[in-house]
């Protein structure tokens, strides 16, 4: 994206405003590491801008982040990213920007990412929309730069665009949505612990053996094959990482009891939700989804740590607007 392309910029009058909500997002899908994610119906956040003549973009709130988040307008994900977007389309306009933070922090939901797209979403809809969605990608990968020091699109890339995404490429950018089976639905975890993003890719190793590459490949090509199939025995049989989650997984306490007691209950798969500490459990019916949260969370219990749980099915449109 180049300073020079022409955009067709039709804003709304100043005193507009639009709230939009961005999704939580579940990266990597165990294999599919900085390749594939999803989307969740929930939680996720809510951002809300409106147009002013100040000439100047303002953070005047942010609700339920405890106080953790910067108020910076330069260094927040939600205000930086519509000042790099008006700079992108090259148009100086005040903009107030009201964050409310409906997800956990730091728990690989895509935290950062619901920020970043929900933010540049509302702004596109302030300015006419002139950019497509796809188009809004990597402005909000540069929010996940901001957030945790990497522009990848695994949460943002489903966040924006809604539904099961690849991520072919970085460089080109290249992201493709793909089909999945109808009915699906997701339990997700996320147990009070620390793991920041940073330090869960930190750990991670540079070199890989072969044999687990080879393996690797396999279970990501089968995991593609399957949802696009609808053959749930497939995805199933694929969602097995044998590269970054026996690393990741020391950070998690109890994640293979974790895993057998979801599998036990009925999971066709489970395994950390992006960087972690959330898990998930990717599910055929609400009742099993249900079921494995009330287990885990129970399990999580007899190891004295406390836990969130979600029921969502995957979410095939990605950021909404919910109000005007």
């Amino acid at each position: 994206m180049h300073q020079e392309t022409a955009y067709i910029i039709n804003p709304l009058p100043s005193g507009s405003t639009v709230k939009v909500f961005a999704p939580a997002t579940v990266a990597n899908v165990v294999c599919g590491y900085d390749v594939l994610g999803f989307a969740l119906q929930a939680p996720g956040d809510q951002v809300e801008l409106t147009l002013n003549e100040s000439g100047e973009v303002t953070l005047d709130l942010i609700t339920g982040d405890d106080g953790l988040l910067p108020t910076d307008p330069d260094k927040n994900i939600a205000s930086a990213v519509v000042k790099y977007y008006l700079n992108t389309i090259g148009r100086n306009q005040g903009v107030s920007v009201v964050l409310h933070k409906k997800m956990p922090l730091n728990s690989g939901m895509g935290s950062s990412s619901a920020s970043s797209v929900a933010a540049l979403v509302a702004v596109n809809h302030l300015m006419g929309n002139p950019l497509s969605r796809i188009d809004l990608l990597p402005l909000a990968m540069e929010g996940e730069r901001i957030g945790c020091g990497n522009a990848h699109a695994d949460n943002v890339a489903p966040a924006l665009l809604g539904g099961l995404v690849l991520v072919r490429s970085h460089h080109p950018l290249d992201a493709k949505k793909l089909p999945f089976p109808p009915g699906l639905h997701v339990a997700v975890i996320h147990p009070h612990v620390d793991v920041p993003t940073r330090e869960s890719r930190r750990i991670l190793k540079d070199r890989v053996p072969l044999r687990d590459a080879v393996t690797q490949w396999g279970n990501v090509a089968g995991l593609v094959a399957g949802f696009c199939t609808g053959d749930i025995g497939l995805i199933g049989r694929s969602m097995e990482d044998v590269i970054f989650e026996p690393v990741r997984a020391m950070l998690i306490p109890g994640f293979y009891e974790l895993k057998q007691t979801a599998l036990n209950a009925g999971a066709i798969g489970f395994g950390i939700s992006g960087s972690g500490p959330s898990v998930f459990a990717l599910c055929q019916s609400e009742a099993t989804a249900l079921k494995i949260c009330e287990e885990l969370k129970n399990l999580l219990n007899t190891f004295r740590i406390q836990s969130d749980t979600f029921v969502s099915e995957m979410n095939p449109e990605g950021a909404s607007i919910v109000g005007e």
